[in-house]
């Protein structure tokens, strides 16, 4: 089971975005980044082409590690890890640690 997934919202603990919340866009392929909504911009500098007529320079959100990213917890409000519960009907549910509340 993934630790994270899209729609989750994250918290950044290294870097130049640390302390930042945001919510995960998507989870890349190889399950090693992340894109998390309004985090981690860089400058793309774009040619004028005639797709483009105005050109310039974009900001763009870049992928982030998901070693870098830890879950929010919705009742404890704080960035939690993740443990694996696995409910009555064998169904895995992914549970806060600190307060036992399933995410």
């Amino acid at each position: 089971m993934k630790r994270i997934k899209k729609g989750d919202v994250v918290q950044i603990i290294c870097g130049k975005d640390k302390g930042k919340t945001g919510k995960v866009l998507r989870v890349l392929s190889n399950e090693t980044h992340a894109i998390v909504e309004g985090l981690n911009f860089t400058k793309k500098h774009m040619r004028r082409t005639q797709d483009n007529q105005k050109g310039g320079i974009l900001e763009k959100e870049n992928p982030i590690q998901l070693s870098n990213v830890m879950l929010m917890c919705k009742q404890c409000n704080k960035p939690v890890r993740t443990k694996i519960n696995i409910l009555q009907d064998k169904t895995k549910v992914r549970a806060c640690v600190k307060c036992d509340s399933s995410i």
